[in-house]
C-alpha cells in the first residue's frame, strides 16, 4: 500500500513539474539558500536526499517517468484521434455504414471501395469509386461523421465521372490499381494481395475475400460498399 502511495507520488512529481531542476528547486527553501549561498549546492544536497520537505527522487527515476508520462499521454490522444467516428450521433445508414467500416480500414485489415452517385453543388450527375483507407489517410473525416460535409467522388478518387461534361478520370492508390480497360468492366486489382475487386453488379461475386453491400439512403441517389478482407502474400 505504501509502495502504491510512493508511485502515486513520484507520478504526481513529473506532472507537476516540467525539469528535474524545477522539482529539486521546490524543495529548497529560502533559508537552506541564505545558509549554503550556492543554489547547486542546495540542489545536489536536495537530491542526496540531505535537504528537502517531500520525497527524494533520483534524477534516473524522474526523467523515466517523465517519458512513461509523456508516452501515456500521446497514446492516449492517438486512440482518441484514431476513430472519427468516435462518440458522433450517427443518424444516417450510410455514416453508420462507414463507421463500422472505419477500424478495419484504418488498420489495414480491410480495404473498402464506397461507390457513390449523386449531385454535384452544380446539381451535376457524378459517380465514382472512392478508395476509403485512402482518404481516411489523406483527410479528416470528423465533418463527415459529424454532417457539416457529404461525401462525394472527386476527380482524384479511384475512379470519377460526370454524366453531364462527360469528363473521365482513373487514378491508382496506395491500395488499389485501376484496371479500366477490360471485357469485365471496370477493375481493381489490390496492391497487398493482388486479388481482383470486379465491380460489376452483373458479377455473380466482386472476387475473392471480397463482398458488394447496397446501402438504403435518400442522402444520394445510389451507394454501394464493397469490403475487401486484405491478406499479405506468403
Amino acid at each position: 500500500m505504501m509502495e502504491e502511495e510512493a508511485a502515486a507520488g513520484a507520478d504526481n512529481i513529473v506532472t507537476e513539474f516540467s525539469t528535474y531542476e524545477d522539482f529539486l528547486d521546490s524543495q529548497i527553501t529560502s533559508l537552506d539558500l541564505y545558509y549554503l549561498e550556492d543554489e547547486e549546492l542546495a540542489r545536489q544536497l536536495v537530491e542526496l536526499g540531505y535537504r528537502g520537505s517531500g520525497e527524494v527522487l533520483k534524477r534516473e527515476e524522474f526523467e523515466a517517468r517523465k517519458q512513461a508520462a509523456e508516452a501515456s499521454r500521446l497514446s492516449k490522444r492517438s486512440q482518441q484521434k484514431t476513430l472519427a467516428s468516435s462518440g458522433k450521433d450517427l443518424k444516417s445508414t450510410f455514416l453508420r455504414s462507414l463507421a463500422q467500416r472505419e477500424e478495419g480500414n484504418r488498420s489495414g485489415k480491410m480495404t473498402s471501395i464506397i461507390f457513390i452517385r449523386d449531385k454535384n453543388a452544380r446539381g451535376q450527375e457524378i459517380s465514382g469509386y472512392i478508395d476509403f483507407a485512402h482518404r481516411l489517410k489523406t483527410e479528416d473525416f470528423e465533418p463527415y461523421f459529424s454532417g457539416k460535409k457529404r461525401l462525394l467522388p472527386r476527380p482524384s478518387d479511384l475512379s470519377f465521372y460526370n454524366w453531364e461534361t462527360q469528363t473521365s478520370t482513373s487514378n491508382p492508390t496506395p491500395n488499389y490499381q485501376v484496371i479500366a480497360e477490360n471485357a469485365s468492366g471496370l477493375l481493381f486489382k489490390n496492391k497487398r494481395d493482388r486479388k481482383i475487386l470486379n465491380v460489376d453488379p452483373k458479377a455473380q461475386t466482386p472476387g475473392d475475400n471480397s463482398t458488394r453491400t447496397p446501402i438504403e439512403t435518400d442522402q444520394y441517389i445510389q451507394v454501394v460498399i464493397y469490403d475487401h478482407i486484405t491478406r499479405r502474400k506468403t
